[in-house]
């Protein structure tokens, strides 16, 4: 369907001297995600209330350059997703989802990043729904090669990959400070299409279980969404603290911003 699909990928304003990040609410539009067996609520709202209020506690530091893949309940192909964090020349990728099961006793939060290999059969049949999601959505997909042609490139692809973990490490230590995470191995590893990109570190955050009434009940809850947008924070700053960012650690610390001079 055409109805509900977002515009092609403009071309981005300036690089800015603060770190990218590109915020993903999955689905949207005519794909709705998951939904609350109980209240019927679509994990395509869920996530981008989520996301907005990740994407304003994260401009409220100064200290980034935030983006969205989407703002408002359209349809974004995956590969389009891909392409607005790679035209931003983003420096992290956060895509946000909420999850389901049959058993409705499951809750917690989970972290993905990619591989080709999964993590296991959990991880496998994840992935699967979600790249399912441009069919679902009527989409045909060109295919897609990867772009790792030559020996820079599959360079870049491990470092991206070593960025994606070291991401995933720290968003888990923060959810378990002040979050929940699924009983078992909370970070799982899958060959999703939206964290494909071979030279923007990518993580998907799978925030909850629609399934489980606790975890709905938090999930639309405004407290509980800015508790975990803090936390979303305090990790994305250990990542670039870690990584180095010139002047971001004394930003931290003060509470001042940086790269002001080149904030829009």
């Amino acid at each position: 369907p055409a109805a509900n699909v977002a515009a092609v990928v403009e071309p981005p304003p300036p690089r800015s001297t603060r770190p990218v990040i590109v915020v993903d609410p999955g689905h949207g539009g005519v794909d709705v995600g998951t939904r609350s067996p109980a209240t019927g609520t679509f994990e395509k709202t869920v996530v981008l209330e989520m996301a907005t209020v990740v994407e304003r506690a994260l401009e409220a530091t100064g200290r980034y350059e935030v983006r969205a893949t989407r703002t408002g309940d359209v349809y974004v192909p995956l590969s389009q997703r891909v392409a607005i964090a790679r035209q931003a020349k983003a420096d992290l990728l956060i895509s946000i989802h909420a999850d389901a099961e049959y058993d409705h006793s499951v809750r917690g939060a989970t972290i993905y990043t990619v591989s080709e290999r999964p993590s296991d059969a959990k991880a496998a049949a994840l992935a699967a729904k979600e790249n399912a999601a441009d069919a679902i959505a009527g989409h045909v997909a060109a295919d897609e090669r990867d772009e790792v042609g030559d020996i820079l490139a599959d360079l870049t692809l491990r470092e991206t990959r070593r960025f994606s973990l070291i991401a995933a490490r720290d968003i888990l230590e923060e959810y378990r400070r002040h979050g929940r995470l699924v009983k078992g191995e909370a970070h799982r590893q899958a060959g999703l299409k939206v964290l494909r990109a071979h030279d923007v570190p990518s993580v998907l955050v799978e925030i909850g279980f629609l399934s489980n009434k606790e975890d709905e009940a938090l999930m639309t809850s405004p407290q509980w969404r800015d508790k975990i947008a803090g936390s979303l924070v305090k990790a994305v700053d250990r990542f670039f603290e870690e990584r180095g960012v010139p002047g971001l650690a004394r930003s931290i610390e003060t509470g001042t911003t940086t790269g002001a001079a080149a904030s829009p």
